[in-house]
């Protein structure tokens, strides 16, 4: 490298490491919040070996202490008034040492999980900690130390995702004492959507409701032009439960020059919830959830080009664009 471009190699290399100190403390203040994990008196910290919430759902736990001081242990989640234990599984080691592990299945008290164990925990912030019981039959209690720092997000999944049997998200974070918390947050109300069939002749979309929303069997599906005033077009949706299947309305998204843009929604009333894939680690949809554009022949004889995607933020929408116009019949040529 020449002398003329050293300065501004060095100068590029102090501003990235600028750059990434502060894209640093901003992942860890996003992780910690502004509360007392420990509780008022001072306790035991442990340092879990793995901790951790995978698939949106199940949490995972080691850690790992002296055989000689614990015959039996469970871990505590405690929140307000509220208490959960998971009992920990016990593994001797061949250091001495026993490992401490759980892996058990979360539950919202607001969800609709079909899992029949695992703790059952309402939104807020739950504190964590252990209680081990020794061979002299006493049980001393311990909290559990966070992680000392998150690392910058990268990849193609993120750190945490929502539930996706229910929808909640079972987040760990670290308090402003360096205690590890779990923030519990209820389900959204949301239409997600969980397939699309793609075919020569429409495009049937499949999802379900989340969170409280409640309009099965009532509500209406839309699709909305994006930047007009034309009306929505409709379809009326099949219900099972909470369940609702139906066809893309495309018989009314034609007629416009060009390539015309279309959201999805259902409505009930004055509610109107958009149509998205939510539920998932997926970092950036719109790269994975990849469909290929089609030719669709209508009803009335028209050929439309259609692609139905996922954009970036989750969203289902639907481009289509007019390929031939409907045959005229013989009485509207004469």
């Amino acid at each position: 490298m020449s002398d003329s471009l050293l300065p501004y190699a060095v100068g590029a290399a102090k501003r990235a490491r600028r750059v990434a100190v502060r894209v640093r403390r901003r992942v860890e203040q996003l992780h910690t919040v502004p509360a007392i994990g420990g509780g008022l008196r001072p306790r035991a910290m442990l340092h879990p070996l793995h901790f951790s919430v995978s698939g949106g759902k199940t949490l995972n736990f080691a850690v790992t202490v002296p055989a000689q001081s614990v015959v039996s242990a469970v871990l505590v989640l405690s929140h307000g008034a509220s208490r959960e234990q998971i009992p920990l599984e016990l593994e001797p080691q061949r250091d001495g040492t026993v490992l401490l592990t759980a892996t058990t299945s979360l539950r919202h008290d607001g969800g609709s999980e079909t899992a029949r164990r695992g703790p059952v925990l309402g939104s807020g912030l739950w504190r964590l900690g252990m209680a081990l019981t020794g061979p002299d039959g006493r049980t001393r209690r311990a909290g559990i130390a966070a992680a000392s720092g998150q690392e910058v997000p990268d990849g193609p999944t993120l750190s945490y995702s929502p539930s996706p049997s229910s929808g909640a998200v079972f987040r760990i974070v670290r308090s402003v004492d360096g205690f590890a918390l779990l923030k519990v947050r209820g389900p959204r109300p949301q239409a997600e959507l969980t397939s699309v069939d793609l075919r020569w002749d429409r495009i049937t979309v499949h999802g379900r409701l989340i969170g409280s929303a409640r309009i099965e069997g009532a509500g209406q599906a839309e699709a909305v032009r994006r930047r007009s005033g034309r009306p929505p077009a409709t379809a009326t949706p099949e219900w099972q439960g909470d369940r609702f299947t139906f066809d893309v309305p495309l018989h009314g998204m034609g007629g416009a020059r060009g390539t015309t843009r279309w959201d999805l929604y259902l409505r009930h009333g004055a509610a109107r919830l958009r149509i998205a894939r939510r539920l998932t680690d997926v970092r950036y949809p719109g790269q994975v959830y990849r469909t290929p554009f089609r030719i669709v022949a209508l009803d009335n004889g028209s050929l439309m080009r259609v692609h139905a995607y996922v954009t970036a933020a989750g969203a289902f929408s639907v481009s289509c664009a007019d390929v031939t116009d409907a045959p005229r019949s013989t009485e509207e040529v004469a």
